[in-house]
């Protein structure tokens, strides 16, 4: 078989990208963009040096950096990736050292405040509704990203060009951008994201200060965890969430205070109570499911595919040949210049076999062991 030669990669959508941050959304942004080919280098910007030394071991980044300075004027894009009262802080930090056509985003959950204070700068303000609550770059993951709503809240002065640069790399990433007014943004994330940690709080809490605690924490199985799970993440991180929101989770913490009184009303009353539950089963169950990657955790590679016919072909012809066997394929994205592809092995000695007849037939080809997250 012919090797392809160097065009086999398919064109990155941009350059150069600095993450400004690389620990659970910035590293699972860095993965995503080395998976899906995306980007033609990617800079990690941190002022800590074993975050930074974890996400080139992994991958995430291609080049590490502790400060700022004027090597930024090679940014194409900076994803600010930070805590979120650090966001604007780091802007103007890094500002005076990008070239004008930079484009700058974030992915705090508090928009209005931040698409105001930097609409001085090619800013797209965005918020990738995803995350864990285990943090940092170790549990960055690609798959984290695929298929969530990602918001972008575009300003008055945001900049066309650089909204369509950054809707375009949040689809490239496998994730689904929609624009949102930034105050709206806050208003419904008050709501969904900042009182569910709030509420998750207070009700760990009230465990936690009864008489009976540690029978409670014995009795604590899976509906307790589940409806507080997300109090076990970062507390420094989330406290700094809602503090900045904060006129807006007044608001929702004052209807939810009015729904727990209708609540406690009901209780004397069953068949109304039934209505109740009935009604929020019924509204629960219709939640959209985010699926994540399409292949379950196992031995997989993913490699770059250029936009030519038979490209399918010359893939299964190479394994065929190195006789190795395919168990799952997932098409990752497909642009003008090409796409990424997904393939999924048996075991850790296909996918050596199977990287290695890739590599040989011309493909770049990414093999990871046991996790689907790039």
């Amino acid at each position: 078989m012919q090797p392809l030669g160097a065009n086999a990669r398919p064109a990155p959508l941009i350059g150069t990208v600095v993450l400004a941050g690389v620990g659970l959304i910035g590293g699972s942004i860095g993965l995503g963009l080395h998976q899906r080919f995306l980007a033609r280098r990617v800079i990690g910007l941190d002022p800590d040096p074993t975050a930074l030394d974890a996400a080139r071991g992994m991958g995430v980044i291609d080049e590490a950096k502790l400060e700022s300075g004027p090597w930024l004027a090679e940014a194409d894009l900076v994803v600010l990736a930070t805590p979120v009262r650090t966001l604007e802080r780091l802007a103007r930090e890094l500002a005076p050292f990008l070239r004008p056509d930079a484009v700058v985003t974030d992915v705090g959950s508090v928009k209005a405040p931040l698409v105001a204070a930097l609409s001085d700068l090619r800013f797209v303000g965005g918020h990738p509704m995803a995350g864990s609550e285990r943090d940092g770059v170790l549990n960055a993951d690609a798959a984290l990203l695929e298929n969530a709503v990602w918001v972008l809240t575009p300003g008055a002065a945001t900049d066309r060009a650089a909204l369509r640069m950054v809707s375009a790399l949040v689809t490239g990433l496998g994730a689904r951008p929609i624009e949102v007014d930034p105050h709206l943004h806050d208003r419904l994330v008050a709501t969904v994201s900042h009182l569910p940690y709030l509420a998750a709080v207070a009700l760990t809490k009230a465990v936690g200060e009864a008489d009976e605690r540690d029978l409670l924490a014995l009795l604590a199985a899976g509906g307790f965890r589940d409806l507080t799970r997300v109090a076990s993440g970062s507390p420094r991180m989330s406290r700094d969430m809602v503090v900045a929101n904060r006129e807006a989770v007044r608001d929702a913490l004052g209807a939810f205070a009015r729904q727990l009184d209708a609540v406690v009303a009901l209780l004397d009353d069953p068949d109304a109570l039934l209505s109740v539950a009935e009604a929020a089963k019924r509204q629960r169950d219709a939640l959209p499911i985010v699926r994540r990657s399409l292949l379950p955790a196992r031995y997989e590679v993913v490699i770059a595919v250029p936009d030519r016919p038979g490209e399918l072909m010359r893939i299964t012809s190479a394994l065929g040949a190195a006789d190795v066997n395919i168990k799952d394929i997932e098409v990752l994205g497909v642009r003008e210049s090409g796409g990424a592809m997904r393939l999924a092995f048996a075991d850790d000695d296909a996918l050596t076999r199977g990287t290695e007849a890739l590599r040989a037939a011309g493909y770049e080809a990414r093999g990871r062991s046991g996790s689907n997250g790039g």
